[in-house]
């Protein structure tokens, strides 16, 4: 198996590949980016926390703008946490529906000349997975 190196760097891979985030400690609001201080209650304790590989869609747009159409999507994570994403395996909005099921999956988006894969991630309709 090639080297793997994560496009963004709250993805974690390996066996089970998943989103980590950066909880609050005083009020348990999450974000991905580093921070010095909790936006909501100005606590400036955090902890590493693993979010859910499953969620629901809160929204969606079909982007028309470039060569290969896609849908950039807005899910919300079983046990907490919002994330911006591309909806995979989407072609038609009639696939759509509201609060639809959907399940983290990761994919090589390029290499390298010495071979490292670089991962991205986005979400499927459940039950629609490879």
């Amino acid at each position: 198996m090639p080297q793997q190196i994560p496009v963004v760097d709250y993805l974690e891979l390996g066996d089970r590949p998943h989103l980590r985030a950066r909880e609050c400690t005083a009020c348990g609001a999450l974000y991905f980016d580093r921070r010095n201080a909790c936006a909501k209650c100005f606590g400036t304790e955090f902890t590493a926390r693993a979010l859910s590989n499953h969620g629901r869609l809160r929204a969606f747009t079909f982007v028309h703008r470039v060569k290969r159409p896609f849908v950039s999507a807005i899910v919300e994570l079983d046990g907490g946490g919002v994330v911006k994403a591309n909806l995979l395996g989407v072609e038609d909005p009639e696939q759509i529906t509201p609060r639809l099921p959907v399940v983290l999956e990761t994919y090589a988006v390029g290499t390298d000349d010495e071979g490292t894969e670089a991962i991205a991630f986005g979400y499927r309709p459940q039950g629609g997975e490879k």
